[in-house]
């Protein structure tokens, strides 16, 4: 009888179980976009009531607030949606003075794919399945078969850190998108590859930077595994904001880890002030403090650390004296790495 009791008898057992069937029926999916407005959204910033200020910030037109997300109450999917349109606009822009006024040249990826390189993380063309019937470039049958079995190797290595860090990188993403292969950019890390033979490799710098942020660093990381020899010997110093890479998960080797220790400096998101140590359970690079918490500010709030952690390291190079990456009474002693 006391058995019964603490269970809650046979009859709560059915009824349980019929609740959990009636739930797994449900579509979720389904019931969020039956009462929602169509996805419809304006295609300019003044479509949307938006500008940048003179300090370069994003504000309305009428009210002079930053962007709300929650522009419709109980509405997340639909204000998910207004985002994403919005944040294509803002690229667009941001494109346009990376091309007009730092006078970076738009480069398109293999034969013709409109992409400007200047993202590593943006590696598929995402498309509406409503709004085009888009023939996915994955004719790759006169390529070499040991060209092809590599790719595949590749792939099928990269697919498991992908799914594993696939929440740190977008845990909104929505499903109703098509991806787009691009040819030997089917991947953020095999994108950084292309980018690192195509183009870094290539260019005439004597010293080369990298700032990685969040599953950049991953990238970067696998970059390294790929191409050690030549990133040690053109990369300067690299800066990570919020990364999500690990040494452990991604198999990195000791030599890659010492380079890192002495080259690499992540600023991850924290309550405490800027360049303040942060305590690291990872051998691998330090970890300062980025002035915040929020994980998509991290790059913009330590960039006076980031650009001044550049020029000691050029120094550092030119007097083979290692860079600290930290406030002089905050500074990480490498030996306890």
């Amino acid at each position: 009888m006391m058995a019964q009791l603490q269970q809650g008898g046979p009859d709560e057992k059915e009824k349980t179980t019929a609740l959990k069937d009636l739930l797994s029926r449900i579509d979720l999916d389904e019931l969020m976009k039956k009462d929602e407005p169509p996805l419809e959204f304006p295609d300019t910033l003044e479509g949307f009531e938006y500008i940048f200020n003179e300090k370069g910030q994003l504000r309305h037109v009428k009210t002079g607030e930053p962007f709300v997300f929650n522009y419709r109450e109980d509405l997340h999917r639909w204000n998910q949606k207004r985002y994403e349109a919005l944040g294509e606009i803002i690229t667009k822009y941001i494109y346009e003075l990376l091309q007009n006024e730092c006078h970076l040249k738009k480069v398109t990826l293999p034969e013709g794919y409109g992409v400007i390189v200047l993202n590593p993380n943006e590696n598929y063309i995402e498309v509406e399945k409503t709004k085009a019937q888009i023939q996915l470039s994955s004719d790759i049958s006169d390529e070499p078969a040991e060209k092809r079995e590599r790719k595949d190797k590749i792939q099928k290595e990269t697919k498991k850190r992908r799914d594993f860090y696939e929440k740190y990188r977008n845990p909104q993403k929505e499903k109703e998108t098509m991806q787009i292969y691009i040819r030997d950019n089917g991947s953020p890390e095999e994108h950084a590859i292309y980018v690192w033979d195509h183009f870094i490799s290539q260019s005439a710098a004597e010293n080369v930077f990298f700032v990685a942020h969040s599953y950049g660093g991953l990238a970067f990381v696998e970059l390294m595994i790929q191409r050690e020899a030549e990133v040690k010997n053109r990369v300067t110093a690299v800066a990570l904001t919020d990364s999500v890479h690990n040494v452990w998960h991604q198999e990195v080797g000791k030599t890659i880890r010492e380079w890192m220790r002495e080259n690499c400096c992540n600023w991850v998101s924290s309550s405490e002030p800027l360049d303040t140590s942060v305590e690291s359970m990872l051998p691998d690079c330090p970890r300062v403090s980025a002035g915040t918490e929020r994980h998509e500010l991290t790059s913009w709030k330590s960039f006076p650390s980031v650009f001044k952690f550049f020029s000691e390291a050029v120094k550092a190079k030119n007097s083979l004296v290692k860079p600290t990456p930290t406030r002089r009474s905050n500074r990480i002693k490498y030996e306890e790495f």
